[in-house]
């Protein structure tokens, strides 16, 4: 904790952060088609006694009927038709278990390339993701996506698991030369913390307990590894970002001019008293009072959901944004941004969009696409014209209004967005503002647009 909070905040704060460090961990699961990612899954939730009688008996039931003497763990994750059907992951499914260390909220991701998207959507509020490798494969292109789309959404911690050991004879060499592969290429893309596990989900060695067929290992099975690894950030390295989500007005007899200002602390902290502007108006006030679940309290920090009261009667909406004065983002309609496209529609130049930003959703214009990744050596493509479904590349708006928007590196809040169609509402790409690991395109232009949405 910084000096500028008093001791009791000091105290109350590192007892919430000790809290989410030690007691819960978002994590995802990643790797190609047939990985296991579902086996690995079912296997922890097996192993740690987190599967409740009846669904191992639907299970059991479940594979005798396909023919398999043992039980399919996989199928306790996999619960679409579809996924049991095919023997693969569709849809992202999200687990929830807990040991006595620390409690879990699991998202197993689909493999395929199609289904890139929601690795995404799973990956994008975890602090670790799992990726997956056959030990027979090694790493394919699909691997790379996802260490890709890990280091895009700065997920701090990353996982190589080297699966189906049992099938290379559990060989040291055969991990060695993946992990080797993998770490390199993680590390050329700024992931800051790689962990490589050898395992066999289906046998269960290296996954709740250590493997007697790999002695020559000597790091920590994928349980330890996920109930000892530090997670949570200190709320006051950061600066505060309160985006107002709804404004309430009773305009009763008790509470006839009472202004309140509701939403979820982004970042940082708030404290009575602190000089704020917001955006993108410019406007300044004082914080007077913060509401915290009925309670009235002098400071609150991210993510904690609070009412806020200012010292003037400004005009504030849902969207706008509350920053501490010395520390308030700069607003723009240009924007730049490293995306992963997400719809089977292409993302081209000239297309009308809308930006979903926090509770701010506003027009905006695709002027230019400057480079696209290409994942195998992480050279940039320049001017592809268009992002197809599952494209990582670099894109510059042009938005009907001023945006407060800092950059992704610095928050995973308030530096992303969405590109929504404006006509069916449909989510077409996900928008880490700022260079993340690509860097645009030189001497590229923005394309000019006349007609239509013209900022």
């Amino acid at each position: 904790m910084t000096s500028n909070l008093t001791s009791e905040e000091q105290a109350a704060a590192a007892a919430v952060e000790r809290s989410a460090a030690t007691s819960q961990l978002r994590f995802a699961t990643a790797g190609s088609v047939d990985d296991g990612k579902s086996t690995l899954v079912g296997r922890l939730l097996h192993d740690s006694k987190s599967v409740l009688a009846d669904q191992l008996e639907a299970v059991e039931h479940a594979s005798r009927s396909r023919g398999q003497e043992a039980p399919d763990l996989a199928l306790l994750t996999d619960g679409l038709r579809a996924e049991r059907e095919q023997g693969i992951t569709i849809d992202v499914a999200y687990r929830y278990f807990a040991t006595p260390k620390r409690r879990f909220i699991l998202a197993d991701t689909p493999g395929h390339v199609q289904y890139t998207r929601n690795m995404v959507t799973g990956a994008s509020t975890a602090e670790l993701a799992v990726v997956l490798v056959d030990a027979r494969n090694g790493v394919v292109e699909q691997t790379r996506r996802h260490a890709a789309v890990a280091a895009l959404l700065r997920v701090p911690h990353v996982v190589l698991a080297v699966n189906k050991m049992d099938l290379v004879d559990y060989a040291e060499p055969v991990f060695a030369a993946i992990a080797e592969e993998f770490t390199t290429y993680a590390a050329s893309l700024g992931v800051p913390e790689i962990t490589a596990i050898p395992i066999s989900a289906l046998a269960g060695d290296n996954v709740v307990t250590p493997s007697a067929n790999m002695d020559w290992y000597g790091g920590p099975t994928v349980l330890e590894h996920l109930e000892t690894v530090p997670v949570g950030t200190d709320p006051s390295q950061d600066p505060a970002r309160f985006p107002v989500q709804f404004v309430i007005r009773p305009q009763t007899t008790e509470h006839p001019d009472y202004r309140g200002y509701a939403g979820q602390i982004a970042s940082g902290v708030l404290r009575v008293g602190d000089a704020v502007t917001v955006l993108p108006s410019g406007r300044t006030s004082t914080v007077t009072g913060i509401d915290a679940l009925g309670a009235m309290v002098d400071v609150a920090w991210a993510p904690q959901s609070v009412t806020v009261t200012l010292a003037d009667d400004l005009d504030i909406s849902r969207g706008d944004l509350i920053a501490p004065s010395d520390h308030a983002p700069e607003t723009t309609q240009d924007v730049e941004a490293t995306v992963c496209h997400l719809h089977d529609r292409p993302l081209r130049v000239g297309d009308r969009v809308l930006l979903k930003h926090t509770t701010r959703t506003m027009k905006a214009i695709i002027k230019d696409i400057p480079s696209r990744l290409t994942l195998a050596d992480l050279s940039h493509h320049p001017a592809p014209g268009e992002l197809a479904a599952n494209d990582i590349g670099r894109v510059v708006l042009r938005t009907s209004e001023p945006l407060a928007l800092d950059a992704y590196e610095d928050s995973r809040r308030t530096g992303s967005f969405l590109l929504i169609d404006p006509a069916d509402g449909t989510t077409l790409t996900a928008g880490m503002a700022g260079d993340s690991f690509a860097a645009s395109a030189d001497g590229a232009e923005a394309a000019r647009d006349d007609e239509g949405w013209d900022f």
